[in-house]
C-alpha cells in the first residue's frame, strides 16, 4: 500500500484530468477513492441521440479500476491498462446519475486484474475486464 501522501497525491491527480472534471466525475466516497466514483449525464457525456456516449462510460469504468487497484501498489509502483473490454448493456438516458465501481480480483507482481461495473439506479449497465501492467514509478 502507498504511503498516505502517496495515496492522496495519486487520488488527486485523478480528480485533477481536465477530462474527468469537464465529465464531472466525483468520488462515491471522499474518505474511500477505491469506492469508485459516479458522473450525471449531462451534455459533456451524451452522444448524438442524447444518450450515454459510450467511450464516456468506457473511459470511466478504467478509473474506477485504477482506484480500485490503488491501495495495492507501493510507492515505488503505477499502473497502466494494457487490456479493457467492455460490455454495454442497456442505454443510459439524460440527466440520471451513473457510480462506477472496481474491483481488483488478482494483483500479481507485474499484472493485476480488475473488473468494473457501472450502474444507474442500482441497475448494471455496463461491465468491464480490466487489466493493467504493474510498472515503476516515475
Amino acid at each position: 500500500m502507498p504511503s498516505d501522501s502517496v495515496f492522496a497525491a495519486r487520488v488527486q491527480a485523478v480528480l485533477d484530468i481536465p477530462l474527468h472534471r469537464f465529465l464531472g466525475m466525483c468520488l462515491r466516497d471522499a474518505a474511500d477513492p477505491s469506492a469508485g466514483v459516479w458522473f450525471p449525464v449531462d451534455a459533456p457525456a451524451q452522444n448524438q441521440a442524447q444518450v450515454l456516449h459510450g467511450g464516456v462510460v468506457y473511459t470511466l469504468l478504467d478509473v474506477a479500476s485504477f482506484l480500485a487497484l490503488l491501495p495495492h501498489l507501493g510507492d515505488d509502483e503505477h499502473a497502466v491498462t494494457h487490456d479493457l473490454t467492455v460490455s454495454l448493456l442497456r442505454p443510459v438516458a439524460a440527466d440520471k446519475r451513473v457510480d462506477i465501481t472496481g474491483t481488483v480480483l488478482r494483483r500479481g507482481r507485474a499484472v493485476a486484474f480488475m473488473r468494473a461495473e457501472a450502474t444507474m439506479d442500482g441497475e448494471v449497465v455496463a461491465a468491464a475486464q480490466v487489466t493493467k501492467s504493474v510498472v515503476r514509478a516515475s
